[in-house]
């Protein structure tokens, strides 16, 4: 194994359980704005839900985020969601720029 590819070397079983904890750790910390998550790593809840989509997940786009909010992702935004700031848009922007397509 040489770093970047010990990713791949983990068993699907185990990777599975790591994602579902993060999306419940997620589910839970809804004080973590997606603006934020974008503005620090460059990805965010609704990316989640893109990815189980882009990996196979048959469900729509909104059937996505509902697994990953833990309910309807309009009624998550009417809860949790506050208004982007323009400093956090920034960051968000600047963040985004580093991923360098691998969004």
């Amino acid at each position: 194994m040489n770093g970047q590819n010990d990713i791949d070397a983990i068993d699907d079983a185990v990777a599975a359980a790591a994602f579902r904890r993060l999306v419940r750790h997620l589910q839970h910390r809804h004080d973590a704005q997606n603006i934020d998550l974008m503005g620090l790593a460059g990805f965010c809840r609704n990316c989640l839900a893109d990815w189980i989509r882009d990996a196979g997940y048959a469900g729509d786009k909104a059937q996505a985020r509902a697994v990953i909010h833990g309910m309807p992702f309009d009624e998550w935004k009417d809860r949790y969601q506050s208004e982007a700031t323009p400093e956090q848009i920034a960051r968000m922007e600047e963040s985004l720029a580093k991923n360098g397509g691998a969004h």
